[in-house]
């Protein structure tokens, strides 16, 4: 224990083991009314989450008022319910930063309590999630109106459509919530230990600063290295391929086939991403489970060895490519959530759109510059490994931008965020703001968070009609 409390100790100081807390602390002013959002609705605290976060006030207030309203306000899910469910999905990831905060969240309703003994003590209805959380969570491609039917048809134990709504939003947002709290090397909060009862089982004061990450550290220093380019470099190399793409955009008269071999292109070299960079460097997830100390998260998983597949596998019937054109958040998603779980489709819009068209005009220490060409990168990079297509996007610019280590790290925090290590967050962009790196985890959480979305409420549609 005395050699536990000195780990926690040592990795544990400030909001971030990856970011120097003096870089993240009153890094940027928030603006008056998210102050007293904070004041009124979390008594003024901001928690490591928050605070990075804060290095982006704009998209923090966006990301407020979504979360408070999944959690707080009126909907047709009780509020227990809520946070049991925000238990489930962080669990998928064993991301205990956040199941031990939504289970003081749940102690504190004061009913129920012996639900957090494990998912088996929780009602059926509740246990009836499994199925679709481990999917969204995973393999999201995977979700059929069938299992949207074996939901709202399950007699004594079904769901409502608009209950259904509430909980799959709450499963996807607390998916990605985990990919930025991996992402960024978030801290836990040790406020959070200091509770009685089962969450002193859950959260035990040793492992109260342990951040996950860490975990297969010590491993990297003698794994295959990820293909860092010259660092002295790599801004002024990525600025000129900006340029070039720019200019070329004006040239190109690529057909609907061309374009279309080109995300295929891109969707199979996505593949090699894992063997390239991740299979020689870590760990297997199953075997994250049993570390010492033995993880108790565990008890609100199902089926712990379900993980993600690749959308496309070699040598296998892979399922169709999803095309926006045909199902996409601002045309289908949008209204019908909107329907079901009233004013939600707005706050999630206001969330997505913030993270994607947040800039500053710079890049590193270069100022006045269009970094949209970046960012859709980025946010259609990880929509193509979930298997969803853009017909207006050209695919070919993925490879131009986004390096082999940036995206070894995308993948990582996207797919199976408990792997994320902080040598894999400093192998790319080295000369890059942590401010700027914390905004390319905002993109890939609202990217993953609206993938799942797209493939659920799809699903839920089929049904309807």
């Amino acid at each position: 224990q005395e050699k536990e409390m000195k780990m926690s100790r040592h990795i544990s100081t400030g909001p971030s083991s990856f970011i120097p807390e003096n870089e993240i602390i009153g890094a940027m002013p928030l603006s008056d009314s998210t102050v007293m959002f904070l004041d009124e609705e979390f008594s003024g605290r901001m928690d490591n989450l928050t605070q990075l976060m804060g290095l982006h006030p704009h998209y923090l207030q966006a990301f407020l008022r979504c979360h408070y309203y999944l959690l707080r306000m009126d909907g047709p899910l009780p509020h227990h319910y809520r946070h049991y469910i925000a238990i489930m999905a962080a669990a998928r990831h064993q991301c205990s930063a956040l199941v031990c905060q939504h289970v003081q969240e749940f102690e504190q309703i004061g009913v129920c309590s012996d639900w957090l003994r494990g998912l088996e003590f929780c009602p059926q209805r509740l246990r009836n999630l499994n199925e679709i959380n481990k999917i969204l969570a995973h393999r999201p491609w995977l979700i059929t109106k069938q299992h949207i039917q074996a939901l709202v048809k399950t007699g004594e134990h079904s769901w409502s459509l608009a209950e259904l709504v509430h909980a799959v939003v709450l499963l996807a947002h607390f998916h990605a919530l985990a990919s930025f709290v991996f992402g960024s090397g978030v801290n836990p909060d040790l406020e959070v230990t200091e509770v009685n009862g089962v969450t002193d089982d859950l959260c035990p004061p040793a492992m109260a600063g342990l951040c996950t990450c860490h975990l297969t550290n010590s491993n990297q220093a003698n794994g295959n290295p990820v293909c860092n380019p010259d660092t002295g470099s790599e801004l002024e190399a990525l600025m000129e391929r900006m340029k070039r793409l720019l200019e070329e955009r004006e040239d190109d008269d690529a057909s609907e086939e061309e374009m279309f071999t080109r995300f295929e292109k891109e969707k199979k070299e996505s593949l090699l991403v894992v063997s390239a960079g991740i299979t020689t460097q870590i760990l297997p997830t199953r075997l994250l489970f049993f570390m010492v100390p033995p993880s108790p998260v565990a008890r609100f998983v199902d089926d712990p060895s379900f993980g993600y597949q690749d959308f496309a596998r070699h040598g296998e019937d892979n399922p169709p490519t999803f095309k926006a054109q045909d199902y996409s958040w601002e045309d289908h998603g949008f209204s019908l959530v909107n329907r079901l779980y009233s004013d939600i489709g707005h706050l999630l819009d206001d969330k997505f759109r913030t993270a994607c068209d947040l800039t500053y005009y710079n890049m590193a220490s270069h100022e006045g510059v269009d970094t949209s060409m970046l960012r859709r990168a980025l946010f259609n990079y990880v929509h193509c490994m979930y298997g969803i297509r853009y017909d207006d996007y050209d695919y070919g610019e993925v490879n131009q931008l986004l390096e082999c280590s940036l995206k070894v790290y995308i993948k990582t925090v996207t797919c199976y965020p408990e792997r994320t290590t902080r040598r894999m967050y400093e192998s790319y962009w080295h000369q890059f703001r942590h401010s700027e790196k914390v905004h390319v985890n905002l993109l890939l959480m609202e990217a993953r968070m609206q993938a799942e979305l797209l493939y659920a409420l799809r699903a839920i549609t089929h049904y309807m009609t």
